[in-house]
């Protein structure tokens, strides 16, 4: 039996809604377009009026920052739509796929710095210093782009957005990128252009590693990779605390952008109500839910015995096929209207079944039935119940 369910609104740990999540990825894009627009602006009119190449190639990068924000933004309307009959888990693969995305742009980043860095330090020509107001406005680009960064960290990891965090990173190697050119326009006061393409291929490949860390971590979700194995030994452990569980197995997640999927199989006594599993079950997912906000979804099978390697019961037949085998037998014949229900419990590869009548009947019945009973080789114990009160 299979269940899934939505827990009640928690009020402390509960995770944002997907409006909120929203709202939030949302506003996190415009303000950046806006910064990165002003500051675009801002360094290429420090880059005609100081004579700097650097900070005009930077003010170019900047620019490029404005298609990241555009990216984020149509994910994030995109992404955090609720799911629907064509899309049953969400929409969540949009972040997934926007944050490779983004990685790619960082990867391209990345190069650009690294070829114009190189080609500045190995061909030779002069590089004229700028004047010295073009350090005013790389500092202004740091600070503006590192404040941009704390920001969106601090959102990404509010609302769990792989997207944010990517698009947070972003920024902090536009912050880096700015200091390259804040050391070049230095060294080159100093007497020193050198300085600048050093550092620039250092950093870029850092932000290289970076962005290849991003793709492969995003392109791993699209595989459905599950979580980290330190987080499924918790969900091990906390599912085991769980009253009314025996054991836990065929434990399976996997990422849907900021969200986790997940399905288990747990082990109950052979011979409770199919109520108190199902139960069981919701208690799982109810508490799954609340210890690890990032489930989005949890799936619990409940098995009367431990069926991963093995499914002991599988080929033991329906309720419908022994019950027209034992209807069929002239022994039985007698019980049947005292017969108020039958309970079957499918274990260790045979049919219990515990018989509930309305009244009590003669010993010589009970024997004929349990007469019928023996010669089906699938059918296990059987036990008779008699009601004493009504």
């Amino acid at each position: 039996m299979a269940h899934s369910h939505s827990p009640p609104t928690e009020t402390s740990n509960a995770p944002l809604s997907i409006s909120e999540r929203h709202r939030a990825t949302r506003a996190i894009a415009i303000i950046g377009a806006i910064t990165n627009l002003l500051l675009t602006i801002a360094q290429m009119i420090g880059g005609f009026l100081s004579g700097s190449q650097a900070l005009i190639a930077d003010a170019f990068h900047t620019l490029s920052d404005l298609f990241s924000d555009g990216v984020v933004l149509i994910a994030a309307k995109e992404a955090h739509k609720a799911a629907d009959a064509e899309h049953p888990y969400g929409h969540g693969r949009i972040e997934t796929l926007a944050t490779v995305l983004l990685g790619l742009i960082l990867a391209g980043v990345a190069v650009g710095i690294f070829l114009t860095a190189w080609q500045r330090l190995f061909s030779g020509a002069p590089i004229t210093p700028p004047h010295p107001l073009a350090l005013f406005f790389a500092g202004l680009a740091i600070l503006s782009k590192e404040t941009l960064y704390h920001y969106t960290m601090r959102t990404a990891k509010r609302v769990r957005s792989s997207l944010l965090e990517a698009s947070a990173w972003h920024h902090r190697s536009d912050a880096i990128s700015s200091i390259i050119v804040l050391a070049g326009i230095a060294g080159a006061q100093f007497g020193f252009p050198w300085l600048d393409s050093v550092a620039a291929i250092v950093v870029a490949v850092m932000i290289l590693f970076m962005a290849g860390r991003m793709i492969l971590n995003s392109t791993m979700e699209l595989v459905d990779t599950g979580i980290e194995p330190e987080q499924l030994d918790a969900i091990r452990h906390y599912v085991h605390q769980i009253d009314g569980v025996k054991d836990l197995h065929m434990l399976r997640t996997r990422k849907v952008g900021s969200q986790v999927f997940a399905d288990a199989h747990i082990q109950v006594d052979n011979f409770i109500s199919v109520s108190e599993g199902h139960h069981i079950a919701e208690s799982v997912i109810y508490g799954l839910k609340k210890k690890f906000p990032e489930f989005a979804d949890v799936t619990v099978h409940i098995d009367p015995e431990d069926d991963e390697l093995s499914h002991p019961s599988s080929r033991l037949p329906l309720r419908s096929h022994w019950m027209k085998a034992l209807r069929a037998n002239p022994q039985t014949d007698v019980l049947w209207v005292s017969i108020e229900s039958i309970q079957a419990h499918y274990v260790e590869d045979k049919i219990y079944l515990d018989i509930f009548l309305r009244q009590a009947v003669e010993s010589a019945q009970l024997e004929a039935f349990l007469a019928a009973c023996a010669q089906l080789s699938y059918l296990g114990r059987i036990r008779f119940y008699q009601q004493i009160a009504p």
